[in-house]
């Protein structure tokens, strides 16, 4: 898709770092499997822990919000507001499970994983992984093309520029 609206480019090149993010997280997931915690000098988790907690702290609930206060409404306004309101329900499954995984990162940076804290983060990552993918495919097909129909130069600049102003 051709990104020419300030808004919708940006929001495609966030997808595309949290996407980044999850890449990072399965790699680790899969090379440590369920019932082998990672060591706690273990590189490709230390990276993978560190993009996670990046990503919850600061990125994903600026995005989330960013779009539940200026683009969702605005959808709604042109007769799409089922698509929204789908959105915010997964916004509100996903931030709180991304959160305790943030926990459990924080935690296992400074001590390292137990067998049983392990045991929950994998499990808790692969849902993650699971449903933060699916969401931004929805976002990328679905919302990003509907915004770039709804918003004229106008609308697209003064929206961004509240959301360049907010960081």
């Amino acid at each position: 898709m051709d990104f020419t609206h300030h808004v919708t480019r940006s929001l495609h090149e966030e997808h595309e770092a949290v996407t980044g993010m999850l890449g990072k997280l399965q790699h680790m997931l899969k090379e440590q499997g369920p019932d082998r915690p990672p060591q706690h000098d273990n590189t490709v988790a230390t990276e993978a822990l560190n993009a996670l907690i990046a990503a919850v702290e600061v990125e994903m609930p600026r995005h989330f919000d960013f779009e539940e206060r200026e683009l969702l409404p605005r959808l709604a306004e042109e007769g799409d507001g089922d698509m929204g309101a789908l959105l915010i329900e997964e916004h509100e499954v996903i931030l709180p499970l991304a959160k305790r995984l943030a926990g459990l990162a924080r935690a296992a940076r400074a001590d390292g994983f137990g067998q049983q804290p392990w045991s929950d983060f994998h499990r808790m990552a692969n849902e993650l992984v699971e449903r933060l993918s699916a969401h931004v495919e929805k976002e990328e097909m679905a919302l990003l093309p509907a915004l770039a129909e709804i918003l004229d130069e106008d609308e697209d600049r003064a929206i961004w520029n509240r959301y360049a102003m907010a960081n």
